[in-house]
């Protein structure tokens, strides 16, 4: 691989820049604040004591010491007889989110689902429209395999995200933002993001070029310079790996916290900076792919350390998230990453699923036709599903306050009591009533929004082909796709939502086992139909099956419970007429 020398002084400057952002941005401050004493914490109305507590406790596990009383709160578990303790359930849980807080958390976090591809997208735009026209083409068909290689490698690890999401949201409702366990879940997913960008960082160095040549195909021997210009614009964004998926966990505690305006304003901060990145170095320089990288790699760093200053002042009391410096943790890596490793399982099945897909269409008889219209129902697709994804993102925030000192309770009953039965307990209830009306409420929510963009999505291929292909063959071909795009985009909506509710309540094993299930199930119909020779239609007919099956297991999993629950009240509320009474035969007279 070759550069300019241009280039070679640039990526000098930033590995220096990336060396900086990592010394200067995550050292502790200077300025930092006295660490806050154990203190109660009011949650709309629902007072919570705040307690020390155990990495254990992170992930369920109810082992934590008897606290005192502070602050006249009483404590948070009541010795019972034989020395064992159970954690108090506070009478009231906490009161609905309105639509108000719903729509000023989501729609901040729809812009962040949707930064990453815009990134991409403006590469593109800048590439596809400075040289001239054949430099212009040869350079798109290298971005086009390198922006998905890329992506689908950082894609891989959103599973920090999640876990960090779910954990800090839960840290937050056992014991409050301030405390040991919360600020553990912080320092912990920023040091195992380090670590594995870092390792990421090396890994595409060392293989990318390898792992291209395979992704792009037979397109390589007929065209080298494909593959180095892939290879080069990969390996420049390589260097921003470590600070990406920092960015990523720090903006997934934020989120757990509520706030979505914060990493919002980082993301606009490095919008912008990658436009005037291209301009410059794209447009002026005309530094063409290697200078595309170079921006977004710079406005990736700059989006990381404009977030990384009001991360340390509000999700650590000490200013120090544990990268440079080591810092106390109650959490460990080994805790955190029992939880995040079940969620691995969710992205690889997505990944695979849509690899499959390609694969399959790619095998349908009259190339280049087939594989044209299945990307253009992909990327119709892919437009979608950030609008659903926020709304599981929204669950696996609001959620945990209703799960989670719930499930504390219920353990420690468990542990003091094996006969103890959850449903005869009326403290339960209203918790276990409350958390399902606000997951009524998100999947309501859910299929209200999945029924407007599926449907304007579904009227593109079906009726203004025209709009996303200039080539006549492709808009009739496109067209009988519609009905696939609209179920498959429906039916996200119930997979999207009730697989955040379900993270939120941790059912881990149950998704996992669903997508080894689907993922292993949709390979196999993609192999017949590519086996028999089938059209596009069958491959988008067996994904739209593959959602189904899906949406049946969450909602299921979510109201299967309850409705037999009501079938088998509304049973016995029939009552059986008495035998009538036998009259005596009278003997005649």
């Amino acid at each position: 691989m070759t550069y300019k020398p241009s280039t070679t002084i640039v990526l000098a400057l930033l590995l220096s820049l990336s060396v900086a952002v990592l010394g200067s941005a995550f050292a502790p401050s200077n300025h930092n604040l006295p660490i806050v004493p154990r203190r109660t914490f009011s949650t709309q109305n629902t007072r919570y004591p705040v307690a020390k507590s155990s990495r254990d406790d992170v992930l369920g596990n109810d082992d934590n010491k008897e606290n005192p009383q502070e602050d006249g709160v009483a404590d948070p578990k009541e010795t019972i007889r034989g020395g064992a303790s159970t954690v108090s359930l506070p009478a009231k849980p906490p009161a609905d989110p309105t639509f108000g807080d719903i729509r000023k958390f989501a729609l901040p976090c729809l812009a962040l689902w949707v930064s990453g591809p815009l990134l991409s997208l403006v590469d593109t735009s800048f590439v596809g429209l400075s040289g001239s026209a054949a430099e212009s083409a040869k350079q798109l068909a290298a971005l086009g395999p390198a922006t998905t290689f890329f992506d689908g490698a950082t894609y891989l690890f959103a599973f920090l995200n999640v876990a960090t999401t779910n954990l800090y949201s839960s840290a937050r409702a056992r014991s409050g933002e301030q405390s040991d366990e919360a600020e553990g879940v912080v320092r912990t997913a920023a040091r195992v993001a380090r670590n594995c960008g870092i390792g990421l960082m090396i890994f595409l160095f060392v293989a990318c070029r390898p792992l291209l040549k395979l992704y792009i195909g037979h397109e390589v021997e007929a065209n080298p310079y494909l593959l180095d210009s892939a290879v080069d614009y990969v390996t420049i964004r390589a260097l921003s790996m470590p600070t990406s998926l920092l960015l990523g966990v720090l903006q997934a505690a934020l989120l757990g916290a509520k706030d979505s305006v914060t990493p919002l304003i980082a993301i606009v901060y490095s919008t912008a900076i990658n436009l005037v990145g291209d301009f410059v170095l794209v447009n002026r320089l005309k530094m063409g792919l290697q200078g595309a990288a170079i921006a977004t790699l710079v406005a990736q760093l700059a989006a990381t350390a404009a977030l990384v200053g009001p991360a340390r002042k509000r999700l650590v009391r000490d200013h120090n998230l544990g990268i440079m410096k080591r810092a106390e943790s109650v959490v460990s890596g080994k805790s955190f990453l029992a939880f995040a490793a079940p969620v691995l399982t969710l992205i690889l099945g997505k990944l695979a699923a849509f690899g499959f897909m390609t694969n399959a269409a790619a095998g349908v008889p009259g190339q280049p036709i087939p594989l044209a219209t299945h990307q253009i129902i992909l990327s119709l697709f892919f437009f979608v599903s950030p609008f659903l994804e926020v709304i599981s993102q929204t669950a696996q925030t609001f959620l945990p306050p209703y799960f989670a000192p719930v499930k504390d309770y219920v353990l420690s009953m468990q542990k003091r009591d094996p006969d103890y039965d959850v449903t005869k307990d009326s403290k339960v209830k209203p918790w276990l009533d409350k958390s399902m009306g606000v997951s009524t409420k998100l999947v309501r929510l859910g299929l209200l929004v999945a029924t407007v963009v599926s449907s304007i999505a579904s009227l593109v291929p079906a009726y203004f082909g025209n709009l996303i292909s200039s080539d006549s063959t492709v808009q009739v071909a496109v067209k009988p796709l519609a009905k696939y795009l609209l179920a498959g985009c429906f039916l996200a909506a119930p997979v999207a939502v009730a697989e955040g509710i379900l993270l939120a309540k941790r059912e881990l094993k149950f998704l996992a086992s669903v997508y080894l299930v689907s993922t292993a199930l949709l390979p196999t119909a993609l192999v017949w139909v590519k086996k028999i020779g089938g059209n596009v239609e069958q491959v988008w007919g067996c994904f739209a099956a593959f959602q189904l099956f899906r949406a049946i297991c969450f909602v299921g999993r979510l109201y299967g419970g309850s409705l037999l629950a009501k079938l088998m009240a509304l049973f016995q509320k029939k009552e059986i007429p008495p035998p009538k009474a036998v009259q005596p035969i009278r003997k005649a007279s």
